[in-house]
């Protein structure tokens, strides 16, 4: 049985593996769940799935929870960063799920790479931000790094064997692979007229046509910046070049992605658009589990389309393709100046349209830098901030 963590429990990506769990109450424990501040789900959570601790970031939602708390729970509640690390590296802790959004998830998933564990990659600022050293380190401690993202699990399941087990470092043209195809839906916007674009609501942004996802990622798919940091993260996880990866638009979310080959075939993963597949998937491997998701029903899928993405309507992406091309200092100040960008305009601060002008006035401004350790991309990370809110005040 697996010890399991689960970073951002109470987000839609926790909720998923909580529900892979309960589909295999024998391969699985609940070790420990972590969230930031969300108190009455955490206690939920606690009540349901009794973990021996509940991590909360915010120290004020900590002192909730352990007052609310019935006497007798087994659940001790903890926080801190230094409580944090103590659970991802515990030698009890098998399994990390690293699904916390943002770059606040950066350090507890680098830590639990650190420490050799079974981490579960649901998290792609971790990559976005130090692919490099992310994937050197986990090669170093011998941690086995699995993508969660439907995307990067679905490239995952089309490669030989051989190529499954060198990810960061591995050939793909040695293994007979031309192009790693990276399907996207296009978001709620694929057809909207792009003079409209601007007058766009949060809640518009957040009405994704396949996928169930919280508002930030919601958002990051209206503008395609999601596909673009999944193309970083999908350089770093494949040790791909610049011709070896295209983004595809494929509005049905049918195909999660493909594999192309140089002999002409082309391997796809299909399945109903629920992250519990490709969750089930990670935790489970090399085997196989149930994870509750209704198999796919050919006879109902009707047609499969697919087009190239039109840069014009979604320029966030071709910015996140420049700096991929860059290099790690560019995706690092880009992933920060985005979620920024995108908290504003959730707070109906700027508009839709915005979003991709901060990025690119704040990708402009990077200066060549040596990024050696985590510390030097937080501090980074922690400027690119200030660089946007400083953009964001010229807008208003």
């Amino acid at each position: 049985m697996q010890n399991m963590v689960i970073l951002g429990a109470t987000g839609s990506i926790g909720e998923s593996t909580l529900s892979v769990i309960a589909n295999n109450p024998t391969e699985f424990n609940v070790y420990a769940l972590v969230a930031n501040a969300s108190v009455d789900k955490m206690l939920s959570l606690c009540l349901q799935h009794q973990p021996q601790y509940a991590h909360m970031v915010n120290e004020h939602a900590a002192m909730q929870l352990k007052a609310q708390l019935p006497a007798g729970c087994v659940t001790e509640v903890t926080t801190g960063a230094q409580a944090l690390n103590a659970l991802v590296t515990d030698s009890r802790t098998d399994t990390v799920m690293a699904a916390i959004v943002g770059a606040a998830g950066l350090v507890p998933t680098f830590d639990a790479v650190k420490a050799g564990k079974r981490v579960l990659l649901a998290n792609k600022e971790a990559l976005v931000m130090s692919g490099e050293l992310f994937m050197n380190t986990a090669k170093t401690s011998g941690a086995t790094v699995l993508p969660v993202d439907s995307e990067h699990n679905a490239i995952f399941q089309c490669l030989p064997v051989q190529v499954q087990g060198q990810l960061g470092y591995c050939d793909l043209g040695q293994h007979g692979i031309s192009h790693i195809l990276l399907t996207g839906s296009g978001g709620p916007f694929l057809q909207t007229d792009l003079s409209t674009l601007s007058a766009m609501t949060p809640a518009q942004a957040c009405n994704h046509p396949n996928w169930s996802m919280g508002p930030k990622i919601s958002v990051d798919s209206a503008t395609m910046m999601n596909k673009g940091l999944e193309f970083i993260e999908a350089r770093w996880l494949f040790n791909t070049q610049k011709e070896q990866l295209k983004v595809v638009i494929h509005p049905q979310s049918v195909i999660h992605s493909m594999v192309q080959y140089r002999d002409g075939s082309v391997i796809a993963q299909m399945g109903n658009p629920d992250m519990r597949t490709p969750i089930a998937h990670c935790m489970s491997y090399p085997q196989r589990i149930h994870a509750g998701v209704e198999p796919l029903d050919f006879f109902k899928v009707g047609q499969l389309s697919f087009c190239e993405p039109d840069f014009s309507r979604f320029p966030c992406l071709q910015l996140a393709m420049q700096a991929c091309e860059q290099g790690q200092e560019a995706t690092t100040v880009l992933n920060a100046a985005n979620e920024i960008a995108v908290d504003a305009f959730l707070k109906g601060q700027i508009r839709f349209t915005d979003i991709a002008d901060v990025n690119y006035r704040c990708l402009d401004s990077v200066q060549q830098t040596r990024l050696a350790s985590i510390e030097d991309i937080l501090q980074l990370d922690e400027q690119a901030r200030v660089t946007a809110k400083s953009v964001i005040k010229t807008l208003n």
